[in-house]
């Protein structure tokens, strides 16, 4: 038999090691490692200091990325240096161009709006994604232009001007051009040369070293601020821009990985897709660029919104407040999921992340509204499917109007256009943006407006039809059968009762979200256990109000005793 333990076993930390901590500290930033004179060519210090002195601003935001946050403090710094060298310039030669005015007439040269400094802040949190201007917390500053480094949407921004740094980043040119002759042996073959924003500067010298190795049908791409382009943000060749369809003959090569929306979207535009990974060690890259598909990632968004198209509640997810004409998108996909008759919520957040969005479980699936890259979000760590735009309207439609051609668009601005008839330069094929559900005209007066009555809709993810899936036109049909009140406006329409179940309305107006919280959530509230009595007996009173506990939570005090407890 064991006997009993000679010490008593340890429980708690020693107290000579109170104040040490087992658990292995967090990872700091480190400090910038980088020269004063790398970081001035890196962050492009004279070109900002001459656009700042340009615009003539006083108040100067700074926005960075996570990534470059080590840097701003010396960047900060040096504009902050050279800011003030240029403005003691531009003094000296104003005063000698007012001591040798030519006529006694003429008036000086007014300096005195110009007497005020600078003032720099530094945006170091923002609000919404990095490739963002986050013109809201510019405004918390009272910024007069933001000056954005980093990689960029460059989606146009609604009430800042922007100074877009998008910084130098080393390239061993060498290795991509062993890379591309590797690719593309054949010297004939038309071939756009396009690459990251950070790595656009090295793009010239690339391009003039491949002519110069007899590559004579190289298109190298520029910047420009176009989402919408049928190569977003980069211009196309001349015959592309007569004819969208003719991109289809070029190849791309692009340096360093892409995101997900830009690889989407140009996987059903070019001939053929190689990347040059810039995230592998020089010693280890491999000759040839792979090539790159986006077959499997196609099939996973279709998957996506082919299973939401039994959704009754869509939330609508607000993910910026300074991309152009962001309201204009939010009201074309509320009228969407109306005409579908489906019910919508918005809802504005900074950062999604799957903790916000799991709040709210009565939503069957999200619609994202921001721009063009972050609209795109993975959904297998979330509860319900995230959607763009775009996928939204192919999902609101049925299963006979609903054609999947491959083609993918990450930008609203075209999802608008087209919505308006006007043609896109990177469709080929144009779809019907209008999303229309079963059309209540097409219902005669006759027919019986019972729930039942409106087809059911298969759900490929359960196996089973669903008869409440477009909860708003059963409501139209129920509280208008015959059609004598359609396109007429009253207030009495907007309370709906159904036989054997009446469905929850919030201010006279039906409420499928209320409806779900009814019907799927056990506990309602502080005295939901007593409604049914004065529901179901006229004039009898409701529970009695008992007073409770009172006092310091020490000791409290209850009515029936005054002893504490």
């Amino acid at each position: 038999m064991t006997g009993f333990p000679a010490a008593p076993p340890v429980l708690s930390t020693s107290a000579t090691h109170i104040f040490e901590d087992d658990v292995a500290p967090a990872v700091s930033i480190p400090d910038s490692q980088r020269s004063p004179d790398q970081i001035h060519i890196r962050y492009e210090i004279d070109r900002t200091v001459a656009e700042i002195k340009r615009g003539r601003w006083k108040r100067i935001a700074l926005q960075f990325p996570d990534s470059m946050l080590p840097d701003a403090p010396t960047v900060f710094e040096s504009l902050t240096r050279h800011l003030h060298q240029a403005k003691s310039t531009d003094s000296k030669s104003k005063q000698r161009v007012n001591d040798h005015l030519p006529h006694a007439d003429e008036k000086p040269v007014n300096t005195r709006h110009e007497s005020y400094p600078e003032k720099l802040s530094i945006l170091a949190d923002t609000s919404y994604g990095a490739c963002c201007v986050d013109e809201i917390a510019a405004e918390h500053v009272d910024a007069d232009v933001v000056v954005h480094y980093g990689r960029a949407c460059l989606s146009p921004t609604a009430r800042l001007p922007v100074i877009h740094v998008f910084t130098i980043q080393p390239l061993a040119t060498n290795l991509v051009m062993k890379s591309f002759e590797s690719t593309y042996p054949d010297r004939d073959q038309s071939i756009i040369l396009m690459s990251d924003i950070t790595y656009a500067s090295h793009l010239p010298q690339i391009s003039e070293m491949l002519r110069e190795q007899g590559y004579s049908s190289i298109f190298t791409t520029e910047i420009v601020h176009d989402p919408s382009s049928p190569l977003p943000n980069r211009t196309v060749p001349e015959s592309v821009r007569l004819d969208a369809s003719n991109l289809k003959a070029w190849r791309l090569f692009h340096i360093s990985d892409p995101p997900d929306s830009l690889l989407l979207t140009l996987a059903s535009r070019v001939s053929s897709i190689h990347v040059f990974p810039t995230t592998i060690a020089p010693t280890t890259h491999a000759l040839a660029a792979p090539a790159v598909s986006s077959t499997i990632a196609l099939r996973r968004r279709y998957a996506l919104l082919t299973s939401v198209s039994t959704a009754s509640i869509f939330g609508i997810l607000i993910n910026t407040l300074s991309v152009k004409h962001y309201l204009h998108m939010v009201e074309h996909v509320k009228s969407c999921i109306s005409a579908a008759g489906k019910k919508s919520y918005t809802f504005v957040v900074g950062k999604i992340n799957a903790a916000k969005v799991a709040n709210f479980s009565e939503i069957g699936a999200w619609v994202v509204i921001g721009c063009w890259e972050s609209s795109l979000i993975d959904s297998k760590d979330f509860w319900k499917p995230i959607l763009t735009p775009f996928e939204l309207e192919l999902a609101l439609k049925s299963d006979d109007e609903r054609v999947w051609t491959g083609e993918w668009k990450s930008d609203f601005q075209t999802v608008l256009q087209e919505a308006k008839g006007v043609p896109s330069g990177g469709a080929s094929v144009k779809l019907d943006t209008h999303a229309k559900g079963p059309s209540t005209d097409s219902f005669d007066g006759d027919l019986d407006p019972e729930p039942e009555s409106v087809p059911p809709q298969f759900d490929l993810r359960t196996g089973r039809y669903v008869a409440n899936s477009r909860p708003m036109q059963e409501q139209s049909q129920a509280s208008d059968p015959k059609g004598q009140h359609r396109g007429q406006e009253r207030s009495d329409l907007a309370l709906v009762q159904r036989p054997k179940r009446e469905v929850a309305t919030i201010g006279n107006q039906v409420s499928p979200g209320a409806e779900f919280l009814r019907s799927n959530r056990i506990w309602k509230g502080l005295g939901s256990n007593f409604d049914i009595e004065y529901d179901l007996s006229e004039g009898s009173d409701s529970t009695a109000i008992e007073e409770g506990r009172s006092g310091l939570a020490r000791g409290y005090l209850t009515a029936h005793s005054a002893t504490r407890t």
